[in-house]
């Protein structure tokens, strides 16, 4: 389990007693007891700064005592999430007092969220309780309870998440269980539909025997104002994030130590360290590797082999040691397909707070499965930064990389020799289910920011979501250099004229060299919602076939007049396209633009200061 506000990992086994409490209301708890609350929120604050919306209308009211209230009626999918998106087997506990109930609505307690979109949800419906698995949308009901669901009534709904087994209860009383393996990993959320509620006393617990991922947590990780100018080539006069920052906080017991300077042949301790490659043939499941700060000059690549994988519920980790900024540095790679910086291949590993550069190919390559990776740097490689993709030819298309997340990370001034193909992130070419990008930032790279290419040779890459992200200034370098051949897009999602259905969710593009999101011949129904794209070279939005489903988008120009956009699919008066002039939601958006992490991970965008909502 871990500590709330940090969303990151700190270890309950071996810290007894420990209380810490993150703001008024918000209590997070480590200590050896058993079903020891590790979590709870009460509301009595009267702040929701640990909690993440999406949607709705959420604020605090008085209800006996402070509550969490949802007022939206009209609101299809509104959500808070808090916690971390490793927690594994855990209890979450609310009281949930639905006060509207639409035909088609429900009220409902979630546990391992994945993604906005990918959870074990409790839903109060009319008439009955169900306890679902939620895949990209997608419902599988799990176990049902025929029961009257009467609005001003409060109920208590709890989930129980161990292993593959999913179990509910209302009031107590169970409502049955199922197995799912949706999501191995996830945070904890509240969720209306067509109704509104109101949510108190939140809780999480676990049982003794429940692992515990291991990173302490960290600090926030702010980039400095992006600012630009209005003739090609485009330059961002501020310099690059390069590194993360953890937190101080005790480091776990057991870890296995890793140093600039360590030696193959040392024990791997604090006062003798090893080195990464021999840390990755050590490290057991549930265990961390340690990075101490410094810049690792290294000439192999660093593998995490297949088959050597951590477990659902407990993972294995290398972090940034507590404070320190480590850097992986390639630059001794000459450039070649085979010279990657870190090979990910490994299930079930979870990579944070350390830096990635100058690789003779991509920075990280992933293609393992049921990762997690989070506040990691990919800079100055000579192919993408992180790319998803298969091991290797003979890998079976079962065993293309899925349910990996790659989330509050940066990749930025990737360029290959060509020009023409280092993206900042790509889950392309042979790519499995459940990949989940996000709060990520893609910047300044030669080719595109996110590319989700298909080909002939392999078929079609499983759907990927792309959420509360950013992606600004790829095509051009920090140094101002541009490749004119390059496809200098925002958001590039797909290719070959094969559909794949993405989900795209809340995500800026600003000041790309070609268009801000691209369709890039997938003439599929992808889910393009809430997103906002200003001063794109060519269009902002530019889906010239295919059936997507277009909500809620938004599209200004400001600096740079490009073209009119270009929409092909079902798209209702809630989107502001761009066909000559601004509509009256771009007027926030003339602003300089700058971006930061808050301590949780979110990402925060804003022009002029003022931050981009959806």
């Amino acid at each position: 389990m871990a500590l709330l506000s940090a969303r990151r990992r700190w270890q309950l086994a071996g810290v007894a007693g420990l209380v810490t409490v993150i703001g008024a209301g918000i209590t997070v708890v480590g200590a050896h007891a058993e079903n020891a609350d590790v979590f709870s929120a009460d509301f009595e604050s009267g702040s929701t700064s640990a909690w993440s919306k999406s949607g709705g209308t959420w604020s605090i009211v008085s209800d006996g005592s402070k509550a969490l209230s949802q007022t939206s009626a009209n609101s299809a999918n509104a959500r808070e999430f808090a916690g971390d998106t490793t927690w594994t087997n855990y209890t979450v506990s609310a009281k949930v007092k639905p006060l509207t109930l639409g035909t088609d609505g429900f009220v409902g307690l979630l546990a391992r969220s994945k993604s906005s979109t990918t959870f074990y949800r409790l839903a109060l419906l009319p008439g009955q309780v169900q306890l679902q698995a939620v895949n990209s949308g997608a419902v599988t009901v799990l176990a049902t309870s025929k029961q009257t669901v009467t609005p001003g009534t409060w109920y208590t709904l709890s989930i129980t998440t161990s292993g593959t087994t999913i179990s509910g209860s209302v009031n107590g009383t169970s409502i049955g269980s199922g197995s799912s393996s949706v999501a191995a990993a996830g945070r904890i959320g509240l969720q209306t539909a067509n109704s509104t509620a109101r949510f108190d006393d939140v809780t999480v617990s676990t049982g003794s025997t429940s692992t515990t991922p291991t990173t302490p947590p960290v600090s926030t990780t702010t980039s400095k104002p992006v600012t630009t100018t209005t003739s090609a080539p485009v330059t961002t006069t501020s310099a690059p994030v390069t590194t993360t920052t953890s937190g101080s906080s005790t480091p776990v017991s057991g870890a296995i130590y890793v140093a600039p300077t360590g030696s193959a042949s040392a024990a791997g301790t604090v006062s003798a360290p090893t080195t990464l490659a021999t840390a990755i043939t050590k490290v057991a499941a549930g265990g961390t590797i340690y990075l101490r700060g410094g810049t690792y000059s290294l000439s192999a690549t660093q593998t995490i082999a297949v088959g050597n994988n951590g477990t659902a519920s407990a993972l294995k980790t290398i972090s940034a040691y507590p404070g320190e900024k480590p850097v992986l540095d390639f630059s001794a790679q000459s450039v070649s397909d085979s010279n990657r910086g870190l090979a990910l291949n490994g299930n079930y590993w979870q990579l944070y707070g350390f830096t990635v550069q100058k690789a003779g190919d991509n920075g990280i390559a992933v293609g393992g499965s049921h990762n997690t990776i989070e506040r990691v740097v990919t800079a100055f490689n000579r192919d993408s930064g992180l790319q998803m993709s298969r091991v290797s030819s003979a890998t079976a298309k079962a065993d293309w990389p899925n349910n990996n997340l790659v989330v509050s990370s940066e990749s930025h001034d990737n360029a290959d020799p060509d020009g023409e193909d280092a993206d900042g992130f790509a889950a392309k070419l042979t790519v499995g289910p459940n990949n989940v990008f996000q709060y990520d930032v893609s910047h300044n790279n030669i080719d595109d920011g996110w590319d989700l290419f298909s080909k002939p040779d392999t078929g079609p890459i499983s759907p990927v979501t792309i959420e509360d992200s950013l992606s600004y200034n790829n095509g051009t370098l920090t140094s101002g250099t541009v490749n004119a051949s390059g496809d200098r897009n925002g958001f590039k999602l797909g290719g070959s004229d094969i559909a794949v259905n993405n989900l795209v969710k809340r995500n800026v593009a600003y000041n790309n060299g070609h268009h801000g999101f691209t369709y890039n011949s997938n003439p599929g129904s992808m889910t393009i919602a809430s997103n906002l794209s200003i001063d794109n070279a060519e269009r902002n939005f530019a889906f010239d076939e295919g059936t997507s489903t277009f909500t809620s988008n938004t599209s200004c120009r400001f600096k740079v007049s490009g073209s009119n956009d270009k929409i092909s699919g079902t798209a209702d008066s809630s989107n502001q396209f761009y066909s000559g002039s601004n509509g009256s939601r771009c007027a926030p958006y003339s602003g300089a633009l700058a971006w930061s992490w808050d301590t949780a991970g979110k990402l925060t965008t804003t022009f002029g200061g003022k931050a981009v909502t959806f």
